[in-house]
């Protein structure tokens, strides 16, 4: 096996970055999405209503749960460059493995969230689509 160096944790920092930027976007929307969809809940307390909170609550919290698995990812990488640089090799490669698999449970879950997203999406074009077959 080839030695870790503090340049491969290093490149994960950009990728794991942008990737937080994303979720970080999603969830302000999401935030965004939460307000509108509890004021037209009050004037119009309906079923569909209901199911978009509820999908919603769900989504939230995988975003959640995927900004922690990213943030505990980027985390466990400077403590791994932290570690190579001191000159503990062993455990920086895996400390640096976890990282990686943090990064892909957090990859994961996005996936998962896209999936309920999609069927939110379906609920509300199901509703417009009622609406107009009346």
């Amino acid at each position: 096996m080839e030695e870790l160096t503090l340049t491969t944790p290093a490149l994960l920092f950009s990728a794991v970055s942008l990737i937080l930027l994303a979720y970080t976007n999603r969830f302000l929307s999401y935030a965004q999405l939460v307000r509108s969809l509890k004021d037209r809940y009050v004037q119009d307390p309906s079923d569909i209503n209901m199911a978009q909170i509820m999908n919603l609550r769900q989504r939230l919290y995988l975003t959640r749960t995927m900004q922690v698995l990213g943030i505990g990812s980027l985390f466990l990488c400077v403590v791994t460059m932290f570690f190579i640089y001191i000159g503990l090799q062993l455990l920086s490669v895996y400390i640096f493995g976890v990282a990686l698999v943090l990064l892909i449970a957090s990859l994961g879950l996005s996936i998962w969230e896209i999936q309920i997203s999609t069927k939110a999406l379906d609920i509300y074009l199901g509703n417009l689509e009622n609406k107009i077959n009346k």
